[in-house]
């Protein structure tokens, strides 16, 4: 992990050094160099992980395909969704306002002398294994995770924003990054909090959220593929997930919330192991706008929708 950290800020320092600075001092937006930094370590971060989710996912969709491609504009849809998550300022604004909470909360608990418990100092053997103590900081996050979809799914202005997601009936690995903006925002809160909380080391944050980001991808591809008996009960495959995007029909009812690890929604009686089940995908309830509109016109429809669930108006 330090070889890895340590090559991305090479690089990420290379190419503001030679390629950046240059053309801020020449324009005269020197007193912006640290924000186009920032931006420029979340870029090259989301490309690497769109080109490991490419790498892995765009093979097995060529090889066993679940449906004929008949959308293509839908999915370009959802590459764009996907290159403005990964690339763009949406995520460097969640990490702004996590940043500015982050000061405010240490500067609180320095004050008072009361230091947070995190995994290590509630295990100290942990330090000792630094592999358990990753496994068990996938293990919490993902925990996190489950609720915060089911809550997705539960609260009706957050539902309106979740069935952006649940509308697309042309699913590709593409698809995992189809999320209004404030949901982005909201999930990029809640899963830094979480890690805050328990005490993830700097340098592993990345790893873990390319982990989840992998997985994730994985789960939505379009490929015929099942983990069998044991290994559906493991990890969550692409049909597990599909089941959740397939079934459901409204915000109030749906199966398999998990993002990596399936036994919460056995835990919780959300699971359904039925095998070499594929059913088509989409939300027959939402607006038309949501399954076939551009990316504006689904991020307008969402607040609309959104704004009709708070103050109980149809949207």
């Amino acid at each position: 992990m330090d070889f890895l950290t340590n090559l991305h800020d090479a690089v990420t320092g290379w190419i503001f050094e030679y390629l950046l600075q240059p053309a801020l001092y020449e324009a005269g937006l020197m007193d912006f160099a640290d924000e186009v930094f920032t931006w420029l370590d979340f870029a090259l971060f989301g490309a690497l992980s769109m080109i490991v989710v490419y790498i892995v996912c765009r093979p097995l969709e060529a090889w066993r395909p679940v449906e004929p491609v008949t959308d293509r504009r839908a999915i370009r849809t959802d590459i764009l969704y996907t290159a403005l998550s990964r690339l763009g300022v949406l995520p460097l604004l969640a990490f702004v306002l996590l940043s500015s909470l982050q000061a405010w909360w240490e500067a609180t608990v320095a004050d008072s002398g009361f230091v947070p418990p995190t995994l290590e100092t509630l295990v100290p053997g942990l330090r000792e294994m630094p592999i358990l103590a990753f496994a068990l900081y996938v293990v919490i996050l993902d925990f996190g995770e489950y609720w915060r979809h089911r809550l997705q799914h539960t609260f009706g202005w957050w539902w309106a924003l979740h069935s952006i997601h649940h509308a697309q009936r042309q699913m590709t690995f593409w698809t995992d990054d189809r999320n209004h903006i404030l949901d982005e925002v909201i999930a990029a809160l809640w899963f830094g909090a979480i890690a805050l909380l328990i005490g993830v080391p700097p340098g592993q944050f990345p790893i873990l959220v390319m982990i989840m980001r992998l997985a994730e991808s994985l789960s939505h591809a379009n490929v015929r593929l099942s983990f069998g008996r044991i290994g559906e009960r493991l990890i969550v495959s692409p049909r597990f997930h599909r089941l959740h995007h397939g079934v459901l029909s409204t915000a109030d009812h749906g199966k398999n919330y998990a993002v990596l690890l399936p036994v919460w929604d056995w835990i919780f009686g959300t699971a359904d192991f039925r095998r070499d089940v594929f059913p088509r995908t989409g939300d027959p309830d939402a607006p038309e706008a949501l399954a076939t509109g551009g990316w504006l016109r689904q991020q307008a429809v969402g607040l609309k929708r959104m704004a009709g669930a708070i103050f109980g108006r149809t949207a």
